[in-house]
């Protein structure tokens, strides 16, 4: 028997932290873009338990963005953003820009930068 899954069965998953001004900021203007688009928003700072769907811990989607795509594979912090920007309309060319090999990597770097400084200033302004 033969399984197909494509964006219409399964909606890309988004897990964020709410709590995180740049992240709920950064968050809501994506919404506005994927009006209309199959995806699940899924606010861990208003439901932690919902971490145990990607099997990980709140103080990791806390800190760094997560995806599951339509396949159910999981994507985190850069790469979780060139998914989201796989399945919006009008940012596809982000995507395929930002995903070759060297501009993904520096992606990366930068992200986990930002990402580890931007939890270290969530935590100082006691956030959660």
């Amino acid at each position: 028997m033969s399984f197909s899954v494509d964006k219409e069965t399964n909606p890309i998953k988004v897990y964020y932290n709410s709590a995180c001004p740049v992240c709920k900021a950064g968050i809501e203007n994506q919404k506005g873009k994927m009006k209309g688009c199959p995806v699940e928003w899924k606010d861990i700072h208003s439901h932690p338990a919902l971490v145990t769907e990607i099997h990980s811990e709140l103080e990791q989607v806390r800190e760094r963005l997560h995806v599951v795509d339509e396949h159910g594979q999981t994507y985190i912090g850069f790469d979780a953003f060139l998914t989201i920007w796989r399945h919006s309309p009008g940012e596809k060319w982000k995507a395929t820009l930002l995903g070759l090999p060297l501009i993904k990597q520096l992606g990366q770097v930068a992200y986990n930068q930002f990402a580890a400084l931007l939890y270290k200033w969530n935590k100082a302004k006691k956030y959660w």
